[in-house]
């Protein structure tokens, strides 16, 4: 007799986490900044006021599609005017006190550690962070700026605040670790602060965390609107003290133009592509634990590393200890359930930032195997934690393609998604000119079982920093941060050289970074 075959039992419905819905975090972000948001719009900060200006424009979440707030772009002359009322407010903070504007700091943080979950549940709607990496973003940038409250004094002995506000415009990525924590700093350092929000995500999280510091006395300044139209005001105007960026190349170097034109201070952080490289290696189960990790975000982060460059003859010893990794990668929701009363999940990575870049790198992904890559894993989303018929169209499942072809644009630069891209090499002088194939990057790693082989290879990586067989982060607190090459241009930051790219020392100061007529490391 044949056995009986018994049909698989199909996985439970999903559901959505009570109290997580985007009205809840709404309504909760209405109760805790009435002055920052009204029922169907947030409002622009500027003027030491918030205002009913700026043509909100209709945004989704990348998590569902579903709506949510838009951002209130200005047009170019009231972004001049922000800017203006914002060198006042800096003409007035530059003499408060360091003490007071170290109680005033941390009395904001203070605040952004009393509503840390709302924080994160906003990125996790506006920019698709898991809970738990939307809760390590929120975290770092209070942990971080704690670090600068603590010992800011002899950071700032015999330097001064800049002469105008600090302009930033960051990506959407990391709005609080990178922009937030950088915008504190600066104020802390005895600057106005001046932040654009990201078009593509962070605008309540950002109003949200502004509102808390403005309260607090803080010299802030949060504007929404298009580049092109509010460029000539953040970058341009005279009124500008320093511009921080943190974006890709093509609007880094307009930028950069500008700034050296004028003679501006300015931290412009770029893209690079960062690699891996493998060379007579042999701790496999190391690789197969760290490869998952790589994958925090979707690798929509600044330090991520979208490439291998692999010893030909330890070519399949790197798929064996590879593959199982990439295919445990788990995506989904960031707010789905089996029952209510269970916690979150503890995803890898949730949607791309839009659709939009889903459906571009999946392109990209397509054309790159028509032209020659070679497909080693092509995930699903078949096996996603997902809503009943929810929207997925900015999820992407981890992609591997061996051998980019040189015309792909996944040969020379950074996917933003979750793309590994594999080439393999035979000497070491291949080794090398892989790695280095974007002309800078700001982190890389080599894994080699020798350490003089590292040693001797290390400083021809063309990297800010070089892991030794271990992922390199930008860092908290302390640690340097820069890039070489196009990567980079401007001041360096990280621990004490974040507080004095943003004032000024002694008469002919040279600051660590690549400047139009230097290049110095710390």
């Amino acid at each position: 007799m044949a056995p009986t075959l018994t049909a698989p039992t199909p996985a439970p419905a999903l559901t959505l986490k009570p109290g997580t819905a985007w009205q809840d975090a709404w309504q909760r972000c209405l109760t805790t900044a009435p002055e920052a948001f009204r029922h169907d719009r947030v409002l622009n900060l500027w003027a030491a006021g918030w205002k009913h200006d700026g043509n909100p424009l209709p945004a989704t979440s990348p998590v569902d599609g579903s709506p949510i707030a838009g951002p209130p772009r200005l047009d170019a002359a009231t972004a001049q005017q922000a800017v203006r009322a914002s060198l006042d407010q800096h003409r007035a903070w530059r003499h408060v006190p360091v003490a007071e504007r170290r109680a005033r700091v941390s009395a904001a943080l203070d605040a952004l550690t009393e509503h840390r979950e709302l924080l994160a549940l906003l990125l996790v709607w506006e920019i698709g962070k898991p809970w738990r990496l939307a809760q390590a973003d929120v975290d770092r940038a209070i942990d971080g700026v704690r670090w600068y409250v603590d010992g800011i004094e002899p950071m700032l002995t015999g330097r001064s605040p800049l002469a105008g506000p600090v302009s930033n415009i960051a990506s959407w990525n990391y709005p609080m670790s990178v922009l937030v924590h950088a915008m504190l700093v600066q104020a802390l350092a005895g600057n106005a602060v001046i932040a654009k929000t990201p078009t593509d995500g962070g605008l309540a999280c950002l109003t949200l965390a502004s509102a808390l510091a403005a309260r607090e006395g803080l010299p802030i300044t949060l504007v929404s609107g298009s580049g092109g139209q509010l460029s000539e005001a953040l970058v341009r105007s005279p009124e500008i003290g320093c511009v921080s960026f943190v974006g890709g190349r093509d609007t880094g170097a307009d930028i950069a133009t500008a700034v050296a034109d004028l003679g501006k201070r300015h931290i412009l952080e770029q893209e690079g592509l960062n690699t891996w490289g493998i060379w007579n290696y042999s701790d496999w189960d190391a690789l197969t634990a760290v490869v998952p990790k790589l994958f925090d975000y979707g690798k929509q982060r600044c330090t991520a590393y979208p490439r291998f460059v692999v010893q030909r003859e330890l070519f399949a010893d790197f798929l064996a200890a590879y593959l199982p990794a990439v295919r445990s990668i788990r995506t989904g929701h960031p707010l789905a359930v089996e029952n209510p009363s269970d916690p979150l999940p503890a995803l890898d990575f949730g949607p791309l930032i839009n659709a939009a870049k889903a459906k571009e790198l999946g392109d990209q992904v397509n054309e790159a195997i028509g032209r020659g890559a070679v497909p080693l894993h092509r995930g699903t989303l078949d096996e996603g934690a997902f809503l009943p018929g929810q929207d997925t169209s900015a999820y992407l499942p981890p992609v591997t393609l061996l051998g980019p072809p040189p015309s792909s644009p996944l040969h020379h630069a950074e996917p933003f998604g979750p793309v590994d891209t594999i080439v393999l090499v035979d000497t070491e002088a291949e080794l090398l000119a892989a790695m280095n194939a974007s002309n800078g990057a700001l982190v890389a790693t080599l894994s080699t079982d020798d350490p003089q082989t590292f040693d001797r290879l290390a400083p021809q990586i063309r990297a800010f920093k070089t892991g030794q067989g271990k992922p390199r982060s930008r860092g908290d607190r302390d640690e340097l941060f820069g890039g070489f090459g196009a990567s980079w241009r401007g001041a360096f930051v990280g621990g004490e050289l974040l507080v004095r790219a943003v004032t000024d020392g002694p008469a002919g100061e040279r600051l660590p970074g690549n400047f139009p007529d230097h290049h110095l490391m710390p």
